[in-house]
């Protein structure tokens, strides 16, 4: 085997549904025809719209979102950046998880706010830590402006929200007046345990103001292809305004042609439904194999939490060494992965790693498993 890399963020190549893409294509273009060349409206087609507002509605309970309510961005990395430019001017303040998404921090670090971060467990969100924060933020009269987390299956730690710290999160951001942007490119690769209600279906059953401070990212890039850069954010009325004047100074509107594929692939229940189900079976698969061999190869030397989803495994290097001078040594033997402090803003990602599983087989994960053994030793 050549380099195994353990170190991109990609969905596996060969569950891509290239035939369902091009029937899909085929459709759209017979059925729209020029109307899917032409420019098309800033907010998005009227079709995927209604398609992400529908399966939005079906995830939650007892909450429906309208397709008024969605803003179709080229991949969700634009929400990240159009959220930036509607609400943040140099110097203000964003609060991020810690470890948390590299894509997130440079977005927000590109409007010129001022980036906290706050840690996280097993649980996600340390949301007795923020509160900490919040509060010596705004004795010093600069509360946060956007407070930024992946509730599920988190990039890179792999963990997901509790549901207390769910409900907390809200409060806090009613009492505070943040806005609490949720990205969620990973809920649907849940292949163990139950989900959990995302954050605006839990703020629009408050009367506390959560549900008009909530904005939440979806995406296609994980459950149908990250090559068509179709996203969304769905945000409150109030805030809608400024995404849209902010897209039309970007790239006036995503691709109509994109966005009615993935409308078309989205709306076939039947498909998806199968899609969804071998993703998952895949990456259990995947994912189980990754930790077992991190067990028998590695041993104690690098510990790793449960996983029940997404695409990563978060490890930690148990003698303290540097996860950075680890990745030197792992190249040479032939596997990589991406250092902790890539997604930190402080040093305490020093002695992490973060592990993709989706894209080896079981056998290439237990050869990766044993190189990074092999580096270790030779690093102590």
């Amino acid at each position: 085997m050549g380099m195994l890399s353990l170190a991109g963020g990609l969905p596996a190549p060969e569950l891509l549904p290239v035939d369902r893409v091009a029937t899909a294509t085929a459709t759209v273009l017979a059925t729209h025809g020029p109307r899917s060349l032409q420019y098309a409206p800033t907010e998005g087609m009227a079709e995927l719209r209604e398609i992400v507002a529908t399966r939005a509605s079906h995830a939650a309970t007892a909450h429906v979102e309208q397709a008024e309510d969605v803003l179709v961005t080229t991949g969700s990395q634009q929400g990240l950046d159009l959220l930036a430019r509607a609400l943040c001017d140099p110097g203000d303040v964003v609060v991020v998880e810690s470890p948390g998404y590299l894509g997130a921090l440079q977005a927000f670090a590109a409007s010129g706010a001022r980036l906290i971060g706050v840690a996280t467990d097993a649980d996600g969100l340390r949301v007795d830590e923020l509160e900490q924060v919040l509060d010596g933020l705004i004795v010093a009269g600069t509360p946060p402006k956007i407070v930024y987390v992946v509730a599920n299956f988190q990039n890179p730690s792999g963990a997901t929200l509790a549901l207390d710290r769910r409900h907390r999160l809200l409060d806090l951001a009613a009492r505070v007046g943040f806005v609490l942007v949720e990205d969620d490119p990973y809920g649907a690769l849940r292949f163990r345990g139950e989900p959990l209600a995302g954050l605006r279906a839990l703020a629009a059953g408050r009367d506390d103001g959560a549900s008009g401070l909530t904005v939440s990212l979806g995406t296609v890039s994980k459950i149908v292809s990250p090559g068509l850069r179709v996203g969304w954010a769905i945000a409150p009325e109030w805030l809608r305004p400024a995404l849209v004047r902010a897209k039309q100074a970007t790239d006036l509107h995503t691709s109509p042609l994109t966005q009615l594929i993935a409308a078309e692939v989205l709306a076939d229940e039947g498909f998806m439904s199968a899609h969804l189900e071998q993703i998952r079976s895949t990456y259990r698969e995947r994912a189980d194999a990754l930790a077992d061999a991190l067990a028998s190869e590695v041993g104690p030397g690098i510990e790793i939490g449960a996983i029940d989803g997404g695409m990563f495994c978060w490890g930690r290097l148990a003698g303290g060494e540097s996860a950075t001078d680890l990745f030197e040594v792992a190249i040479d033997a032939g596997v990589a992965f991406v250092p902790g402090d890539a997604f930190c803003l402080d040093d305490s990602g020093r002695s992490h790693l973060r592990l993709c599983f989706t894209t080896l087989t079981p056998d290439e994960l237990g050869q990766a498993a044993s190189r990074l053994s092999i580096a270790l030793s030779s690093l102590t």
